[in-house]
Formats: C-alpha cells, sequence, structure tokens
C-alpha cells in the first residue's frame, strides 16, 4: 500500500510538472545571422504606434547594454536584434498601452564587440565598424580610406578567431594586389570579429 501511494505522489508530481507552461523567451540570435545585431554604442529611434510621446529619438543604448524609455527603463537591448528589442518593448508597454505597436530604426551602427570588424596599422583611419553580410576585405579597406604611404599592403593579413576564446588563425591577404592592381582573388570574405593587420614597410 504504501509502495503504491508513492508511485501515485510521484506521478502527480511528473504530471504536474509536464503542464507547467513556460514562459516565452526571446530567441537568442545566432551568431551567424545576417539580421543587425546591437550593441553598446548604437542609437536608435523608437516608435510607439498611436503614442508617440513613449517613445524616443536619437536614444544611445548604454556601455551597459540598456536602454531607458519614460514608461519602461533599463530595457536589455544589447546582442538583440532591432525587431527582438520591439517585441520586449511592446511586452513591457502592455501594462500602460492596449495593444501597444513598436517600431525600432537604427541611427548608427556599431554592434556588439564580438560582431565588429577592427582596422589597425597602417590604414589611413584605423577603426572598428559593424560587420555586415557579404563583407570582404576591399569594402573594409575602403571604409578606413585606404592605406597610408608607409603601408606594406601585401604583408597584411586578418586574424580570426572561432568560437568563444578560440584559438586565432593568421590569413595572409594581399591588399596591394587587391587596391592598386585589381587582384580580385585577394578579395577575401570578412567573418564577425575578424582584425585586419595592416604593417609598416621596410625602409
Amino acid at each position: 500500500m504504501r509502495r503504491h501511494r508513492i508511485t501515485a505522489i510521484l506521478l502527480l508530481t511528473l504530471a504536474t510538472a509536464c503542464a507547467t507552461p513556460t514562459p516565452p523567451q526571446t530567441a537568442a540570435v545566432e551568431p551567424n545571422s545576417s539580421e543587425y545585431i546591437l550593441g553598446a554604442g548604437d542609437t536608435v529611434n523608437i516608435f510607439v504606434y498611436r503614442s508617440p510621446e513613449l517613445g524616443a529619438s536619437d536614444l544611445p543604448i548604454r556601455p551597459d547594454g540598456r536602454l531607458s524609455l519614460p514608461l519602461v527603463p533599463d530595457i536589455d537591448a544589447a546582442g538583440r536584434t532591432p525587431t527582438q528589442l520591439a517585441r520586449i518593448i511592446e511586452t513591457r508597454l502592455r501594462d500602460y498601452v492596449r495593444e501597444p505597436n513598436v517600431t525600432v530604426m537604427v541611427r548608427t551602427f556599431l554592434g556588439p564587440p564580438n560582431r565588429q570588424i577592427r582596422v589597425i596599422g597602417e590604414a589611413a583611419v584605423p577603426m572598428s565598424m559593424p560587420y555586415r553580410e557579404g563583407l570582404t576585405v576591399a569594402d573594409v579597406v575602403i571604409g578606413a580610406r585606404g592605406l597610408t604611404r608607409y603601408a606594406a599592403g601585401n604583408r597584411a593579413s586578418i586574424i580570426r578567431r572561432t568560437g568563444q576564446g578560440g584559438a586565432a588563425s593568421i590569413i595572409p591577404v594581399r591588399l596591394s594586389d587587391l587596391m592598386r592592381d585589381g587582384d580580385v582573388t585577394q578579395d577575401i570574405a570578412m567573418q564577425p570579429g575578424d582584425t585586419l593587420v595592416i604593417p609598416q614597410g621596410w625602409f
């Protein structure tokens, strides 16, 4: 009898656990997704349909990855797509607005650090830029305003890391042949987190 009672309790507990609804969550964006992912330093426009006073223009994402609106402070924005952020804001606004409709538009782009492309060394303007689908070495060099007169373009390289904390691989790239002679075989596709290193020539 006691054994049957214990078995019944275990079955009841299991049935209750299975019946408990899982709270909805916003799916994380895969690192290779072509959707733009927000990062600290980005600025966004947030428009709330029929309630424009609840939105904001040129709102920066703070260094802690959050932003604040009049009725919904401290919203986690970094690491999400604009669409995901809009859905989260809608959920938070439902306490104040009936069926809110939110649109998020990115005004200035930087993106999270692990998806930025960095250009260091003898670029005219060393910089970081947001990764976008289809970005190549030529796009990066043009964005950095070309090479300096001291650059050893054909000794440039791309430093690429695989995975979180993964080992770095070094990919040689002949920038002078690409940019001056039009050798498109050197126009390598960039990946999120790549660093283009342009060394100085020997004189």
